[in-house]
């Protein structure tokens, strides 16, 4: 027979509690199923197969988009055979829990896959994709031999002519300072120029962009965003108002000692990002999923 319910001493019985049993495949699905989600979705924006096979990459995107609002169409079914047909038998928090979790994970996923894109690996590639330059000698070579130049070394000597420095103002301050041959000559017309971000005031000449100060450094990596360039151009003419100088082709680079190290450091990036993404969408979708749990066994 039944087992006799369990009493006080004073013979009022022990209130008993229902506790919901949680399937343990459930759990497991609800955990890994947005983690996967992001993964697939922001590793696809994020790295070359977003560069070298855009269809793979797009079909992904969208495998996930349909697969998130799949779960949702199965949760707004549930829902409606729990609440309108009477059948509550049917257990909807689940898939609600799923497919906003998935939601999020999606849209993540989206978002820090085309920043990691944009900011890191396309550089990268860009920049893999154009050529070499060892020994550019600013005494007998012009920029538009190099036009194709990704990466370049110049011969020893080489530095910035920081008194003809500039910076251009438009929301950012786009800084410029040529670089010059040996000994200061004086060129025809200065065409390699060194840039940086915010790093100098526009007001006088106080350019300290990259390694400004290696005595070390003579690389330089090329400037491949497009919508800055138009910027730098603008500070080179206003060098060439100030300072009297020419710049018939100006080509922009960011100066350092390592230009090889640094183009790594790109790829480097967009992984690590990639990696902080995953496991911060793991650790938001683990704590979640307790949190669900916990109002799940209250309900």
């Amino acid at each position: 027979g039944n087992a006799p319910p369990v009493r006080f001493d004073d013979g009022t019985k022990v209130p008993f509690t229902y506790r919901r049993r949680v399937n343990l495949t459930v759990l497991m699905l609800c955990l890994f199923i947005p983690v996967v989600l992001f993964a697939l979705v922001c590793a696809s924006l994020s790295f070359t197969v977003h560069h070298d096979m855009p269809p793979v990459t797009w079909l992904t995107v969208a495998l996930g988009a349909i697969a998130t609002f799949a779960v949702g169409f199965l949760a707004f079914m549930a829902v409606k055979r729990r609440y309108s047909d009477g059948d509550v038998a049917r257990e909807s928090y689940w898939y609600i829990f799923l497919f906003v979790t998935m939601l999020l994970a999606y849209i993540f996923a989206f978002c820090l896959g085309f920043v990691n894109y944009w900011n890191n690996m396309l550089p990268y590639l860009d920049m893999q994709s154009l050529s070499v330059h060892p020994a550019v000698d600013l005494n007998t070579m012009t920029s538009q031999q190099l036009m194709d130049v990704g990466r370049v070394t110049f011969t020893e000597g080489t530095k910035l002519d920081s008194k003809r420095s500039i910076g251009f103002k438009n929301v950012d301050r786009y800084c410029v300072a040529p670089i010059v041959p040996p000994g200061g000559k004086k060129l025809e017309t200065y065409d390699f120029w060194a840039i940086g971000l915010n790093c100098c005031s526009g007001n006088t000449a106080d350019f300290h962009c990259g390694e400004f100060d290696n005595p070390n450094a003579r690389s330089g990596l090329r400037l491949m965003r497009a919508d800055q360039r138009g910027f730098y151009r603008l500070a080179v003419q206003q060098a060439e108002a100030t300072y009297g100088i020419q710049a018939k082709h100006p080509l922009f680079f960011y100066w350092m000692q390592n230009a090889v190290s640094e183009l790594e450091s790109y790829r480097g990036d967009a992984i690590r990002y990639f990696l902080l993404g995953l496991a911060s969408t793991f650790s938001c979708q683990l704590l979640f999923l307790m949190g669900a749990v916990l109002v799940y066994q209250k309900l």
